[in-house]
């Protein structure tokens, strides 16, 4: 039992030190008006700051009040996830796995809204004039966690035994 919760709450550590790593790199390594063409026409490497929350929605916001909802509500996220990881030998794999990366890509970025008030992201892919909002490892670590929930909810259960 306390095996496979240290695992999720590893893996869950593993996204929260690459993501802080990768955040690190680019912030010292990347001006704002610099972009690296990874993949020309596809993908650059990027640093914007995001204030908001995914997509840079609320990023224009001038309420004061922005940055403490947001961290309340991540803080809030973090906490309840890894509630539900305590529990870890209730879940199933895929539901175990995705929280997993839910809670490190939620504490990731989290950390960097209670410390600067902003999220650094870099990753930006695009097609012609049509771009993706960039976005991080934290990012990407929510949203492949979520595909896993979204996959463990359609994934037919195994029925318990009628017991009488």
């Amino acid at each position: 039992m306390a095996d496979i919760r240290m695992k999720a709450y590893g893996a869950a550590v593993a996204v929260f030190a690459l993501d802080r790593l990768t955040k690190w790199i680019i912030e010292s390594r990347v001006s704002f008006s610099a972009t690296y063409k990874v993949i020309p026409g596809f993908f650059d490497i990027v640093n914007s700051q995001n204030r908001g929350v995914a997509f840079g929605i609320l990023n224009d916001s001038t309420s004061e009040w922005r940055t403490t909802l947001l961290v309340v509500a991540s803080i809030a996220a973090v906490i309840l996830v890894s509630v539900v990881l305590w529990n870890a030998q209730r879940l199933d794999r895929l539901l175990l796995w995705g929280l997993a990366l839910i809670l490190g890509g939620a504490a990731g970025n989290v950390f960097d809204r209670i410390l600067w008030g902003r999220v650094t992201d870099f990753l930006l892919f695009y097609v012609g004039e049509y771009q993706w909002p960039t976005f991080n490892v934290a990012d990407s670590a929510i949203v492949i966690g979520s595909a896993l929930l979204l996959l463990d909810q359609f994934r037919p259960k195994r029925q318990a035994a009628n017991v009488s």
